[in-house]
């Protein structure tokens, strides 16, 4: 009688961390890249225009500046004053950004696929539950004032972090490049939900359940592929408008403005050139399944218009008027042995890259993934420090915790400006020391691409 040996059937694939992503999706990568390291380099300006008006001589100017109520008298709490409107209103460009980008990211990127998305999911839950408590324990343990702006140094500012990337790796591998934005999305949704849940002042359920209204009329617009500027912009000023009013922070009116915009692109019917007249189809969908996601949806269209103005417009003017922290005749050594400054430094600087770093290994080490080939460990440090560079969401939750012009607010201003500089400097340290050896590994990986575009290793994942 003949021993037969069971078969055990093919062994699954090694799961890898920080695996190169689709073609499609390098291509959406690469042009996030680009708009968002422009938007940082502009919020860099922002940033330094404010902090230097607001210690110059005129520094009264800048506070009356922001002072400046446009439409006194205004109904439905609209009498705003202009840094308000520069944090309410011009930030709701920012995340409905932001709603784009999630919903291409569930639909049809890294998030879609439970095995990828867990990676971003996991690394930004502990990149902000550790600085959270950090802030916390730092907070307590100096009697317990401050802790309403436990969240401040959770968010991780993508144009920021981008911006400093672009200047001090510019080789660093796709695959770590698409986990820092897919992270700070990730982040951003969590951050969104805080704000949501936590600073909301002066509920109002009417104004709310009216809200849904012009949402939902956008929804139905934009689901039938109507681009009509006339009627979708006023639709989103009155979902803002009626947000606003309910005491929910009117920035999730953005949030959920993008959400209801679809990510795949509608099939032409037959003898049909184009869904909607505003689609784009074209060799690019018959590529793949995240081709025809990643190019022809109207999200992809919309994100396209609007990234720049985000990017470019919108969050370098929020920073005009919220990084100015006036420090002439601040005692320096009273202002850096605050515990609202320190718990914000800590966390950021500690917090942030602890977090992502501690949650990745956790997450290697219990579902035996490895990190890709060509990726080491000190790479996913230079990443993690650079997440702690938070600026806009920071700085926007630390107005809402505290209110903004309060003694406080100005203490956490000169925290996140200064956690991010500590971030930023040691990621830069981190990075600049692996760059050399990338531009070696770019080189070898850059191949040639055949007619159609496509770089052999997108077509073939093993021609590494």
């Amino acid at each position: 009688m003949t021993s037969r040996t069971p078969s055990t059937g093919p062994r699954p694939p090694k799961i890898r961390l920080f695996s190169r992503s689709s073609w499609p999706q390098a291509r959406h990568l690469a042009d996030v890249l680009r708009t968002e390291t422009v938007g940082g380099a502009l919020l860099l300006v922002g940033a330094v225009i404010a902090l230097i008006w607001a210690n110059s001589p005129w520094s009264d100017s800048y506070t009356r500046l922001g002072h400046v109520v446009p439409w006194p008298g205004a109904p439905w709490h609209l009498d705003l004053d202009l840094a308000t409107w520069a944090a309410d209103g011009l930030l709701a460009i920012f995340f409905f950004v932001v709603g784009l980008e999630l919903k291409r990211e569930f639909v049809a990127g890294d998030l879609r696929d439970p095995r990828r998305a867990a990676l971003p999911v996991v690394a930004a839950l502990g990149g902000m539950l550790l600085p959270a408590l950090i802030y916390v324990s730092v907070i307590l343990s100096a009697g317990g004032a401050g802790l309403r702006g436990w969240a401040i140094p959770t968010a991780t500012d993508i144009a920021f972090a981008l911006a400093v990337l672009a200047v001090v790796s510019s080789h660093l591998p796709q695959g770590l490049r698409a986990f820092l934005l897919t992270l700070a999305v990730v982040d951003d949704l969590f951050a969104i939900t805080i704000i949501a849940i936590f600073y909301t002042a002066d509920f109002q359920l009417i104004p709310l359940l009216a809200a849904l209204a012009p949402i939902g009329l956008f929804a139905v617009l934009v689901q039938r592929g109507r681009t009509w500027w006339w009627a979708l912009i006023p639709l989103a000023i009155a979902a803002w408008t009626l947000m606003h009013a309910s005491g929910v922070h009117a920035t999730v009116a953005g949030v959920l403005l993008g959400f209801t915009v679809p990510v795949l692109a509608r099939r032409p019917a037959s003898g049909d050139q184009s869904a909607s007249g505003n689609h784009v189809t074209g060799s690019d969908q018959s590529a793949s399944g995240d081709a025809q996601a990643g190019e022809g949806g109207l999200a992809a269209h919309l994100e396209h218009r609007w990234r720049p103005v985000s990017a470019g417009v919108a969050v370098p003017i929020f920073a005009l008027f919220a990084a100015g922290v006036t420090l002439r005749g601040t005692d320096l050594g009273a202002l850096l042995s605050d515990p609202i400054v320190i718990a914000i430094v800590a966390a950021l600087v500690f917090g942030k890259s602890i977090g992502i770093l501690g949650s990745t290994y956790l997450l290697a080490r219990f579902t035996r993934a490895e990190l890709d080939e060509d990726i080491t460990w000190a790479d996913l440090l230079g990443i993690a420090l650079l997440a702690g560079i938070g600026f806009t969401v920071s700085l926007l939750i630390g107005d809402l915790a505290f209110g903004a012009g309060s003694t406080a607010d100005d203490r956490v201003k000169a925290a996140v400006l200064l956690g991010s500089v500590i971030s930023a400097g040691l990621a830069a340290t981190v990075l600049v020391r692996r760059n050399a050896a990338y531009r070696m590994v770019a080189q070898r990986e850059q191949l040639d691409a055949d007619r159609d575009g496509v770089p052999d290793v997108y077509q073939n994942p093993d021609a590494r």
